[in-house]
Order: structure tokens, then sequence, then C-alpha cells
């Protein structure tokens, strides 16, 4: 409890410092090099927009798969701020010392659908899977992505691994595991909710929203790593992305808190 609490004290005296940073110097404008999980890059264009509005700062977006950006800063990339896509990788790199101590924070939760562009197609039960109307289905790699991992996982539990085997197209990450069901390559996609929904609305197609005890939680942890330790403007971002503006944002593409 005692670690819980400094680290919530921490946060509460980031996000006060540097926001204020962000306001009172806005000639010192910098840009923050960000690396962002790809199944949240649909939330991150609009909170880079709002950030930059309200604080004058640039963020220069890097998208891929957690396993992938974390190889990248474990190998020196320049990345300043990581938005993974689960907790073990940013907890990995603040063990590893490539991220500051106490920095961490779980900014989402995600959810993942099975998703198809056919209207209709995907029914309200997920029975689909079972019926044997389709020919391919994307996937995420779960080596690298945590929710190809979640597919997996789903998949295990309703019986149905061993015979959708031979069907599954294994996507590099979920942004391509969506273009390859958006485009019909696919007939089916496992994708993160945020990729199809904006504002509690699909954006298209159909969908099953996979029940949350089907596989394990989808918590993902935001750190602030050693190249940004001495960046305003990065602390700055990090604490923008524990906001109420940012929450709501969030929140719109189907993430909870």
């Amino acid at each position: 409890m005692g670690g819980m609490t400094r680290r919530r004290s921490w946060w509460i005296v980031a996000w006060a410092s540097c926001w204020a940073l962000c306001w009172a110097v806005p000639a010192g404008a910098a840009e923050v090099a960000v690396a962002v999980a790809a199944n949240f890059a649909a939330p991150m264009k609009r909170l880079a927009t709002a950030f930059e509005q309200a604080s004058g700062h640039r963020l220069r977006v890097s998208v891929g798969s957690t396993g992938s950006l974390y190889a990248q800063v474990v190998h020196g990339a320049p990345f300043q701020v990581f938005l993974s896509a689960d907790q073990k990788t940013a907890q990995a790199l603040e063990m590893q010392g490539h991220a500051v101590a106490g920095s961490r924070t779980t900014y989402a939760t995600g959810r993942l659908v099975l998703w198809s562009a056919s209207p209709g197609l995907v029914d309200p039960q997920g029975q689909v899977l079972r019926s044997g109307r389709f020919e391919r289905l994307a996937v995420a790699n779960p080596k690298l992505a945590p929710y190809g991992a979640a597919a997996l996982e789903v998949m295990d539990k309703l019986g149905v691994a061993a015979a959708l085997q031979g069907r599954l197209v294994q996507a590099e990450n979920i942004a391509q595991a969506h273009q390859f069901t958006a485009s019909g390559n696919a007939q089916l996609g496992f994708l993160a909710l945020s990729q199809v929904q904006v504002d509690g609305r699909l954006t298209g197609g159909s969908a099953w929203l996979v029940p949350a005890e089907l596989h394990a939680a989808l918590k993902q942890d935001a750190v602030l790593l050693q190249r940004g330790a001495g960046s305003a403007a990065a602390q700055a971002f990090l604490a923008f992305v524990r906001s109420p503006e940012a929450r709501a944002i969030i929140r719109a593409h189907g993430y909870e808190d």
C-alpha cells in the first residue's frame, strides 16, 4: 500500500507541475517522441491534437506492436514515452532500467472484439466461429501483440482453437489484422474495440464484443522512458494522458478506466 500511495503522490505532483509548465512556457515548445501500441492508434490521434493545442509541444508518434516497440527501446530507439498494450512490457522496461522508476501508470483497459466488414456476418454471441461461414480469421501475432495472445486464449476457452487453426491469418500487429479484415482478405478478425468503434457506435460491419472473462484483462500501461527523463514536455504528455480530457477521449474509443 505504501508503494501505491507513493506512486499516486508522484503522479499528483507530476501532473500539476508538468501541466503548469506546458501553459507557462509555450515559447519553449519541444518535440516528444512517443511509441504507441497499434491498438491505440485511433485515440492517439485525438490525444495528440488535444495535447499539442493545449501545450504548444509537438508529438512524433511511432505505432507498432508492443513487442517490436519494446525491442526498439531496448536497442536504443530515441523514444521518450511508451504507451504499451499490456502491463508486463512497461514493467519490464522499468525493471531493466530503460524507464524511469515510478513513472508507470495504467492509462486504459482494452476490449477485444470479433469483427467483420460484412454486416450481419458476426452474431451477438460469436457463434459464427463455429459456423464455418468464413474462410479466414485474422489474428495479430500473439508473440508480439497482447491482443493476439488474448484472441488465442478466447479460442482455446471456447474449444474452437484446433478447428480454426487452418483458417488463421497471422498479422504482424493489430493494425495489420484490421487491414486484413477491412479489406475482406479475412472475413473475420479479432481486433481491438477501439479500431471499429467511435463514441459508442460501430464504424461499420458486424461485431461480437468478447466477454472480458474469456481472456486476461487487457490493462495497458504507459511509462516515461529514460530518454524522456529530462524532458518537461515528455513528462507533461504522460501526465496529460491521465487528465479528465484525455480520459474522455479514451473512453469514447471503447476503452475502460
